[in-house]
């Protein structure tokens, strides 16, 4: 299932994130937003903890649509510490878009992770 944001919310959703978020901006009447959900809902599977998925609906969260400058719909951000570091948008179909998402699985995969949380500080505290 993928967590719908609004513009109330994506501050705390999205760019405080502790893990990098892919934001699908997406609408009701796009077609190809609704073909490529179930591939969307894969890749989150796949990644597990490592990425958060969730979705905007351009349409009634305006701001935002204006503010990451969409041109077309579905537009994918990658957000990381509330940075952009992919943006997807004009892919022609599935296949596109799921070696788009096959490439940002891997650069996330093979990054070594660095936690700066309390929780896992005090772990590795404790297993010293």
């Amino acid at each position: 299932m993928v967590l719908s944001v609004s513009e109330r919310t994506f501050t705390q959703e999205v760019l405080e994130s502790p893990i990098p978020v892919l934001v699908n901006f997406e609408a009701p009447w796009c077609g190809l937003c609704r073909i490529i959900h179930p591939l969307l809902l894969e890749f989150q599977a796949q990644c597990g903890e490592e990425i958060k998925l969730v979705g905007v609906n351009a349409d009634q969260n305006f701001k935002l649509s204006t503010t990451y400058r969409l041109k077309s719909l579905p537009t994918l951000l990658l957000i990381k510490n509330g940075t952009v570091y992919h943006r997807l948008e004009c892919f022609s179909g599935r296949e596109d878009l799921r070696l788009a998402l096959e490439e940002i699985k891997a650069s996330y995969s093979n990054c070594p992770k660095i936690y700066t949380s309390s929780k896992a500080m005090d772990l590795e505290y404790r297993s010293a």
